[in-house]
């Protein structure tokens, strides 16, 4: 299976992992000549924030997720890594419940491989709390790379 597109979807937790979501993805897109989708999805209130804290204004039509997640510092982050190794990527920007939008992205960018990271849970926190990899995991229309963090 030749890997053409490779979909690194982030989140607010994914901010202190950048050097191993980046170190993963690289690994797996240099070889293959892929390009990498840098996806970050945010819940609306997520959204909300982020606007805010950009000092973007949340009621013009002309800010749309992609700008929003272009300039968000996880995603400058991974991009200077990927410019570092000559990766070539495009940027992505989603609103909605994680799991759910993340496989949303990797169909509409019909990925062959989905990048996420996560921290390690019980079950029982995976139950009351829900897991977004675990979602991405079961769900996904390709195979997934799950990167858990270092905790």
């Amino acid at each position: 299976m030749t890997l053409q597109t490779i979909l690194l979807a982030v989140g607010p937790g994914d901010a202190d992992r950048t050097d191993e979501l980046a170190e993963t993805v690289i690994e797996v897109a240099e070889p293959s000549d892929a390009t990498v989708v840098l996806a970050h999805v945010f819940t609306d209130d997520e959204y909300e924030e982020v606007l805010d804290n950009l000092e973007m204004n949340a009621d013009s039509d002309q800010i749309r997720p992609d700008e929003v997640a272009s300039r968000h510092s996880t995603i400058r982050n991974l991009q200077s890594e990927l410019d570092e190794e000559g990766i070539d990527y495009d940027v992505r920007g989603a609103i909605g419940d994680h799991g759910p939008t993340i496989v949303e992205l990797a169909t509409g960018v019909a990925a062959d491989r989905v990048v996420v990271g996560g921290r390690r849970r019980s079950p029982t926190g995976k139950a009351v709390f829900g897991s977004t990899a675990q979602e991405v995991l079961l769900s996904s229309p390709c195979p997934v790379t799950f990167v858990r963090s270092a905790e």
